[in-house]
């Protein structure tokens, strides 16, 4: 069966709020029967950009990692609920505002912690994948419909397309070891979570000082090379998706067949290591 599935590009998404506005546009002062109470002005953010800097100047790497409610197949919240939150057959888990009066616990029953309590109505929210929307025959919700880089969409799929979609665009869940299934799947998500490891070289010729274009330069694990790169027009490299916790070292290709090697011990966050002159 075809269940609603949403997408996020982590590499597309800008920080702009759009999403965050449409959402507010669409719910705050807005009750939708039978879907949800109207959602406060201020203190809830039912789809939340989380941000992250990685590296040290100049650089440096700045990614946005938009996160909702996962739309879990196993989701806690439904278990902690008695009634109060159902799964739809189309994936789609709601909050039923008049069961849910009065259940605050509900809040912390989500490890993701996108259930939100209301003080004014008394009752848990969340968000809603705008089903009232889609149930209309709208195609996106609010959100993704203001997404100007396309780093939000959804998608109505099985779940053998949506293997193939995992495989294909090399997607991830959120915190897999939750085990929840959850219906939101991230593109890119190593630019929020991996470590890089980036530098510039620079060469000295009459005196004067330049960028050096076009050095070879190799990462290795030990004795192993995992990746090489060429510097570019600024003499910069970089190595990405790199775990933490690892020892590293970088080969730089000396003109005339020598090499100049630094080695990064336990790389525990992404490390600019500065200018190497050759």
């Amino acid at each position: 069966m075809k269940t609603w599935r949403m997408i996020v590009d982590v590499a597309a998404c800008e920080d702009c709020n759009n999403c965050c506005l449409a959402c507010k546009d669409e719910h705050v002062d807005n009750e939708w029967p039978g879907y949800s109470r109207p959602q406060p002005r201020h203190g809830q953010r039912w789809i939340d950009v989380q941000r992250t800097e990685r590296g040290q100047f100049p650089l440096i790497d700045v990614a946005y990692r938009p996160v909702m409610c996962m739309q879990c197949a196993d989701a806690p919240c439904v278990k902690a609920s008695e009634g109060a939150i159902k799964r739809r057959p189309d994936g789609i888990v709601l909050i039923d505002p008049v069961k849910a009066k009065g259940k605050q616990g509900l809040v912390k029953s989500c490890p993701y912690h996108q259930i939100w309590w209301n003080e004014a109505e008394q009752i848990p929210q969340k968000c809603t994948l705008c089903a009232h929307l889609l149930d209309q025959g709208w195609k996106q919700p609010r959100c993704a419909q203001a997404c100007p880089t396309g780093a939000l969409r959804i998608e109505h799929l099985d779940d053998d397309e949506m293997k193939l979609r995992v495989e294909t665009d090399h997607l991830e869940c959120l915190h897999p070891e939750y085990k929840t299934v959850p219906h939101v799947y991230y593109r890119n998500m190593y630019r929020y979570t991996s470590c890089f490891i980036a530098g510039s070289v620079s060469v000295t010729r009459d005196g004067n000082t330049d960028c050096a274009v076009g050095v070879g330069v190799r990462l290795l694990t030990g004795e192993k090379p995992i990746a090489s790169a060429v510097t570019d027009a600024f003499g910069d490299f970089k190595f990405d998706r790199l775990a933490s916790g690892n020892n590293y070292a970088v080969e730089i290709a000396m003109p005339g067949g020598n090499c100049k090697t630094l080695s990064i011990a336990n790389l525990k966050e992404s490390k600019n290591i500065g200018i190497v002159e050759i």
